[in-house]
């Protein structure tokens, strides 16, 4: 048997995919959506708003957590190191140490085998036409499928299709992401590069003070700068 689920981050590409793939009556079984517990205001509302879509459409949906916190994996859990001693937390996810992005398949895949058991999972996946490089091969069991790539929609077309369609993406500020970030991922992303962070500097104030948060309880310095130094550099 063959289950149909959509993947979404809740995005404007993951979004934008789910709200077409119900318009072309295209073949949907389940809506997941792992929730790190680092997603921003929007994305939030954004999923509260699909979930309506959801349940008008009769689509069965849910959202996936950590068995533990973000904060307990960051600071606290305990690591064991190459030379034998043990430190706490994995700290900041970004770069070579993606861990957040491992727990989520890790987070996926549990779900999948156990609410599908001996089923083929095809998993609609948001990513658009001219960001193909972000598709990587992996050893899932699951059949992937970019449905934006077959539709030829890019990142800009998923932005403007979702605006459209009442999805602004708007903070409780009136601050619009995507009018300063490049991409919307957790606000403690350490991949946000420098005209990201600036922007959160000076136009989200509540999530850098987040960060602040998070850097008093590890060692590692973000971006391997540290916040006050990055503060410093946008105060100039």
């Amino acid at each position: 048997m063959i289950k149909y689920v959509a993947s979404v981050s809740c995005g404007k590409d993951s979004t934008a995919m789910v709200l077409n793939l119900i318009e072309k009556n295209c073949p949907l079984d389940y809506v997941v959506f792992v929730d790190t517990g680092k997603e921003f205001d929007s994305i939030y509302s954004t999923w509260e708003k699909l979930t309506d879509v959801f349940t008008e459409h009769k689509i069965p949906f849910k959202r996936l957590k950590f068995d533990r916190s973000f904060d307990y994996y960051f600071s606290e859990h305990p690591i064991k190191t190459r030379d034998g001693s043990t430190k706490s937390g994995y700290s900041w996810c970004g770069g070579p140490c993606r861990w957040g992005t491992t727990f989520k398949n890790q987070v996926l895949r549990n779900f999948y085998k156990n609410t599908f058991e001996n089923c083929t999972i095809v998993e609609y996946v948001g990513i658009a036409k001219d960001e193909l490089n972000r598709i990587r091969f992996d050893r899932s069991t699951t059949v992937k499928v970019y449905p934006l790539v077959l539709w030829n929609m890019t990142e800009n077309d998923a932005l403007v299709y979702c605006l459209k369609r009442g999805f602004p993406y708007t903070e409780k500020n009136g601050v619009n992401l995507y009018d300063i970030l490049d991409r919307v991922s957790c606000y403690c992303c350490a991949n946000k590069n420098l005209k990201e962070l600036e922007a959160i500097y000076r136009y989200l104030p509540e999530y850098w003070q987040r960060l602040k948060q998070m850097q008093a309880k590890t060692d590692k310095l973000f971006k391997n700068i540290g916040l006050e130094a990055l503060e410093l550099r946008f105060k100039h």
